[in-house]
């Protein structure tokens, strides 16, 4: 006869493998399963430990950009940044046109000058004559001479177009010239 512990032990064993062979594991071994789960249990428990570090870190972060502030508030400030920046956005397009503008209007101004100082007739005892040239960014502008002498003093210009003139150019005024293109002394 059987005993009745083994009896026990044989149901047991029915109803472990009726289980077992239902879910698909009828020759799995109960001891591998119950590891198999513990080693997930502990990979979650891991996860879920990582997860509330975030969280806490994210709260920290989010109370202290909400500190002293509450939510319309928060909102007053983001708008008036944002007009802020609309404002800044557009004072600097306008400087931007305006610094275009005064560059083209800087190009035909008198932006290089070139003088020489002489005496004309070698009598007088003083450098009292010039040469004076006065030119824009493209070299375009005039020579005004002023020649001293014992009976008054004579001036005359004479027009520069892209550094040249179409009149013949004196000693001084050629040295003028020169020094108002920077090519000179």
């Amino acid at each position: 006869m059987r005993s009745l512990d083994n009896i026990r032990m044989e149901e047991n064993e029915i109803v472990k493998s009726q289980l077992l062979s239902y879910m698909g594991l009828g020759n799995l071994d109960i001891g591998y399963l119950f590891i198999g789960m513990a080693v997930i249990i502990f990979i979650l428990m891991i996860l879920v430990i990582i997860q509330i570090v975030n969280t806490s870190k994210l709260k920290k972060k989010y109370l202290k950009f909400m500190q002293g502030k509450d939510a319309k508030n928060l909102e007053k400030d983001i708008i008036g940044l944002y007009e802020d920046n609309k404002f800044i956005k557009a004072s600097a397009e306008k400087n931007k046109k305006d610094i275009r503008e005064l560059y083209k209007k800087l190009e035909s101004t008198f932006q290089k000058v070139g003088i020489v100082k002489y005496d004309a007739f070698k009598q007088m005892g003083g450098q009292l004559s010039f040469s004076l040239a006065l030119l824009d960014e493209n070299d375009n502008g005039f020579i005004l001479n002023s020649v001293h002498s014992a009976e008054g003093c004579y001036s005359y210009t004479k027009q520069i177009k892209n550094g040249q003139c179409s009149i013949l150019l004196g000693e001084e005024e050629k040295q003028a010239l020169d020094i108002a293109m920077g090519m000179g002394v």
